[in-house]
């Protein structure tokens, strides 16, 4: 788990060493800095597989120089058929592996790796760079790309100054609260999406982007009902297991959730000793897991370690969210994310998560809204739109304008996306060509509830959960491995059929009867909460003054897609107690500090 660098744009080695060090959290072990030819190779490390400086990095054989971040969890049944092949290694590391992988497959090793992943690695003799993001997106790519000249890094931040805004990215933020790869904050910037490889040619000064995994179309499984959940208990058992390899301590995030309590449940019978559990709850018991989790402890045995977070604690988060997550990025549970692995970085380096599970089994609540779908879009899209234009839906209050949006849903598809892009919008007007990315959707699965899980892991999870959840680690130099996001779980739950993940409005059913084999049904049988913070309430009291010292006309006048009067309304209507606007009010408020944090905020006398 580390921070990657690289680039042919001529850059003296104290300018690139002082890029690095500002992400430096990323790999506090060792800074590593490596020119060849026209290239600069740099390197963070966090050390969690082979301690000795020998796997350092950059690294380099024969003609190949690598950077690495992540972790290959089948690395050691690769290095035993290179090994076969005639290989010899000098390290226990999957770096190594990696780069001989390379040498003897080519482009081919990708699709034999099960991690995740983010790398780059320079072939002297064809002059060719060959990159590649893992499967689902988990560990971040970003690449910058004018005239021939390119630079690439783990994150946004050293990637050169003079960086232009994109205004459509900026839009897309105000929809999703997140920009979707590959776009990024800024002109000329992209992220490489997940499943794909980057390939430059530097003597052609050109690249290419290919795809070598993705969703496809579902086709079901012929298994019983127990044979697939013994099936998927393996698939479990076997991803938790290879993600215990380190050589550093480890633990488990432990929520008050189905997932987390799984992962940890499995974990702790893997692991010889008592494992270390985390967990995060707060004052306001609407939103209080805690007691459930410990609980949980007490049933699996683990040694556990609770945090009560307060308004306080998310204060003095705030300006670490900003610094760490390079793009405006307003899922506020990053907050607690953040207070979390910095209480857990002082027990353990690396640590186990059940992120993941509720995209492929159903769990989020949103999925509850997936049957309407069918029945508003089969009343005509005119009849609908007419009836959108015409009534004022006044007395729902704050959710007005959503209703109004989903009448205005043009097909069952729209329907969905609007789940995740919202049905009302803070934009003057709203443009989604960028969606066209994701229209995987659309054909993988004729069941609506699978498509929008399809969309749930395209879009949301990787630009969303896996963004925050690799700053939030990275910011306390902290490794988070998530099982249920070992792709060939992801794969064989799309197989299954729907009622074995939902069966009468019972989400997750196939993971809770697995459950039920290592906590009784009673204790985990718990409304869903999600790992959400009161914000309606601190916006209102504790953090007031915060966002209207933020919130400025001076600000807000330095967006121009936005609709400023309505979010001037709406901001009122929140303090006043009238209606929670708070998810709109964050996504302003954390773009305001971006642009302060970056140097973007320019002074403007408001007559």
């Amino acid at each position: 788990m580390c921070g990657i660098y690289l680039t042919n744009i001529p850059i003296e080695e104290e300018a690139v060493k002082l890029k690095l060090e500002s992400i430096q959290f990323r790999g506090p072990d060792y800074l590593g800095i490596q020119k060849v030819f026209d290239l600069t190779f740099g390197h963070l490390r966090l050390s969690i597989l082979d301690l000795n400086v020998r796997s350092h990095q950059p690294m380099t054989f024969e003609d190949l120089v690598i950077v690495f971040n992540g972790e290959i969890y089948n690395f050691q049944e690769l290095k035993t058929d290179l090994v076969a092949l005639g290989y010899t290694f000098d390290t226990t590391s999957d770096t190594e592996v990696l780069l001989k992988g390379y040498k003897e497959w080519g482009a081919a090793l990708v699709p034999k790796l099960n991690g995740m992943f983010a790398f780059a690695i320079y072939d002297a003799t064809s002059r060719k760079i060959f990159c590649s993001r893992d499967r689902l997106g988990v560990k971040p790519f970003y690449y910058s790309w004018k005239d021939g000249d390119f630079e690439i890094c783990s994150q946004l931040r050293p990637i050169s100054q003079h960086k232009q805004i994109n205004n459509e990215a900026v839009s897309m933020y105000l929809d999703c609260g997140y920009i979707p790869s590959p776009y990024t904050i800024y002109q000329n910037v992209y992220k490489l999406p997940p499943g794909n490889n980057l390939e430059i040619d530097l003597d052609r000064q050109k690249y290419d982007v290919k795809e070598y995994w993705n969703l496809k179309e579902v086709a079901e499984v012929s298994l019983s009902y127990n044979e697939a959940k013994e099936k998927l208990h393996t698939l479990l058992k076997d991803a938790v297991k290879i993600r215990l390899q380190a050589d550093v301590p480890f633990g488990s995030f432990l929520s008050g959730g189905i997932d987390s309590a799984l992962i940890s449940s499995i974990a702790s019978t893997v692991s010889k000793d008592p494992i270390k559990t985390f967990s995060i709850g707060f004052e306001d018991p609407e939103y209080d897991e805690s007691k459930i989790a410990a609980e949980y402890a007490k049933i699996i045995g683990s040694e556990h370690t609770e945090t009560i977070c307060k308004a306080t604690d998310i204060l003095e988060m705030i300006p670490q969210l900003v610094k760490v997550f390079d793009e405006p990025f307003a899922d506020s549970s990053a907050l607690p994310s953040l207070l979390l692995n910095k209480i857990t970085k002082q027990s353990v380096t690396m640590v186990l998560s059940g992120d993941g599970g509720d995209e492929s089994f159903f769990g989020y609540n949103h999925f509850r809204l997936v049957p309407y779908a069918n029945k508003i879009t089969f009343v005509p899209y005119f009849l609908r739109k007419m009836a959108a234009s015409v009534l004022s839906f006044n007395f729902l209050g704050a959710r007005a304008l959503s209703y109004k949006g989903i009448l205005n849903a043009a097909s069952k598809y729209d329907f969905i996306a609007g789940i995740f892009v919202g049905y009302d919008s803070l934009l003057k007007k709203r443009n989604f060509n960028w969606l066209s990315h994701y229209n995987g959707y659309k054909i993988w699965s004729k069941d609506l509830l699978q498509a929008t899980a399809d969309l749930n892991i395209k879009l949301w999870l990787e630009n969303d959960s896996n963004v925050k959840v690799d700053r939030a680690s990275m910011a306390h130099s902290v490794e988070v491995r998530s099982p249920f996001l070992d792709y060939n779980i992801i794969e064989f739950a799309r197989t299954l059929p729907i009622s074995f993940r939902c069966e009468k409005g019972r989400r997750k059913k196939i993971l809770k009867d697995i459950l039920k084999e290592y906590i009784p049904e009673e204790v985990f049988d718990q409304p869903k909460r999600g790992f959400a913070v009161p914000l309606a309430g601190w916006i209102r009291n504790e953090l007031r003054n915060e966002f209207e010292e933020n919130l400025t006309d001076d600000f807000l006048l330095q967006i121009p897609i936005l609709n400023t009067p309505r979010f001037k309304d709406i901001f009122r209507k929140h303090l006043e107690g009238k209606h929670d606007y708070s998810s709109f009010i964050w996504r302003i408020y954390i773009l305001s500090k971006w642009y302060q944090e970056f140097g973007f905020y320019k002074k403007i006398a408001v007559q």
